[in-house]
């Protein structure tokens, strides 16, 4: 595959997944209440969350200063792809790295602008898009819109089991967006079947950058 196919194939990828994380997440966030459950099955439910990206609780400085963070990021693996598509890569590795890139720009959208183009969402009430009121915050501090829930299964752990003991143990009990998934999935592969192009390539950026 040619040089400017791979540069059209990672484009497609990283809108496709852009665009239909976004249309999920906007569909949710004016649809449910906050904490609403939409049962698909008995392991998969639409579980609307809300995650303000905070570390460890630190308020304004954090969410700043991880959503800074992330744009940034994002910057530089767009471009390691460029780099990758320019020195013509295994096209598999570039769709691996453009889901990455596009998982952390879907959740960048709700950081950068959720605040802004939405008010609030509350277990009372379903959030408008472009409210006249304005929105819940301010450019920057916006929430990522989580809603995947897939409960495979819970149990109680022995009473005489130290710490845990009498507690219950749900699998798998995170909620997530397709963003995540994307990110998730892209590193996964990318550990499985392309860490010595990994390797490779930021050996040869280093070396090149150094020259």
């Amino acid at each position: 595959m040619t040089v400017s196919k791979k540069a059209y194939v990672a484009i497609a990828v990283v809108l496709l997944i852009l665009i239909a994380d976004q249309i999920i997440k906007i569909w949710v966030k004016t649809n449910m209440t906050l904490g609403e459950d939409i049962k698909i099955t008995n392991w998969f439910l639409i579980r609307f969350t809300e995650n303000p990206g905070m570390a460890m609780g630190i308020e304004v400085f954090g969410k700043l200063f991880l959503t800074i963070f992330r744009i940034v990021a994002s910057i530089a693996i767009a471009y390691y792809i460029f780099i990758l598509i320019r020195n013509n890569y295994k096209t598999g590795y570039i769709l691996v790295v453009s889901m990455i890139f596009a998982g952390a720009v879907g959740n960048i959208v709700d950081s950068v602008f959720y605040g802004v183009i939405f008010n609030e969402s509350t277990s009372m009430h379903v959030a408008t898009l472009f409210p006249p009121d304005g929105g819940y915050g301010s450019w920057l501090h916006g929430e990522v819109v989580d809603m995947f829930y897939f409960p495979l299964f819970s149990f109680q752990w022995p009473a005489w089991i130290p710490w845990i003991g009498g507690s219950m143990f749900e699998f798998f009990r995170y909620i997530f967006n397709l963003s995540d998934a994307s990110i998730s999935v892209g590193m996964v592969l990318l550990l499985l079947f392309y860490r010595k192009t990994l390797s490779f390539s930021l050996e040869k950026q280093e070396i090149e950058t150094q020259s």
